[in-house]
């Protein structure tokens, strides 16, 4: 990998990790039409690099949820946040373990990922009936919206897309769904990005990725998911999230034809 390269999936990792789009989908997407081959383990420095944008951005929520667990306080605003994101993580982390490989599997060719994208587009665009007033995460939605996010493993499945889609579905405050997802996020990330190095830690060095590479790819992804982070805090407060699905829909009916035209 040269540092062209290693900018440019900065750049796709930084847009499409929190944008509704998928990050995983896009990032194979990359890798099919440009010949490309990224190891799984450049692919978890990137998420951490994107993480981070989430860390900085929630940083005095973060830092509430955990001083909330540490005095266990589950009253206070940021305290109710506490179990809803301990309940949300099981089924995310089971089905991960269990089906990870499977639908990574699968979901490797221009095709699955084409109707996964497009199926994904009507989860989004139906998001917009929820009718966002409750600000209460209660333990079946979370369950419900950690599922989701499990799901999410599904190259052309976006995370945020799909645990702020649900929890709007399950009629969770606009707000509240977006602080909610992120905050659900970071241990999953987290988790899957530290084991994804962990066990492909020498592919970095058999795959010719040096430093260079490696730090380039990670500000670049910090940067740009940053801005995209904002734009769509932005979708979401002005009821225009589910617009997504229109480039979802587009995107996969555009990789259908591809599909069919051998590419």
């Amino acid at each position: 990998m040269n540092l062209i390269e290693s900018i440019i999936l900065g750049i796709i990792q930084g847009i499409t990790e929190w944008l509704p789009i998928s990050s995983t989908g896009h990032l194979k997407l990359a890798q099919h039409f440009l010949n490309w081959t990224v190891s799984t383990a450049y692919d978890g420095i990137l998420h951490i690099g994107t993480v981070l944008v989430i860390i900085f951005f929630f940083r005095k929520e973060i830092k509430g949820v955990l001083s909330a667990f540490v005095h266990l306080d589950f009253k206070s605003e940021n305290g109710q946040l506490v179990t809803p994101i301990i309940i949300g993580t099981i089924p995310t982390v089971l089905i991960g373990l269990v089906f990870g490989d499977a639908i990574e599997n699968y979901f490797n060719g221009v095709m699955p990922i084409a109707a996964a994208l497009i199926s994904f587009g009507v989860i989004l665009y139906i998001s917009k009936f929820g009718k966002g007033q409750n600000k209460t995460i209660a333990i079946p939605a979370a369950l419900i919206i950690g599922t989701a996010q499990g799901i999410a493993i599904t190259p052309g499945v976006s995370r945020s897309g799909a645990t702020i889609a649900m929890a709007l579905l399950l009629g969770i405050e606009h707000e509240r769904a977006f602080k909610f997802s992120f905050l659900l996020s970071i241990p999953s990330i987290l988790g899957a990005a530290g084991l994804t190095l962990y066990e492909e830690r020498t592919q970095l060095v058999t795959a010719g990725i040096g430093w260079t590479e490696i730090i380039a790819g990670t500000v670049v992804a910090t940067i740009v998911g940053y801005f995209a982070l904002r734009l769509l805090q932005k979708a979401i407060i002005g009821r225009k999230f589910h617009l997504f699905s229109l480039y979802c829909w587009l995107l996969g009916a555009v990789l259908i034809v591809a599909g069919l035209s051998g590419f």
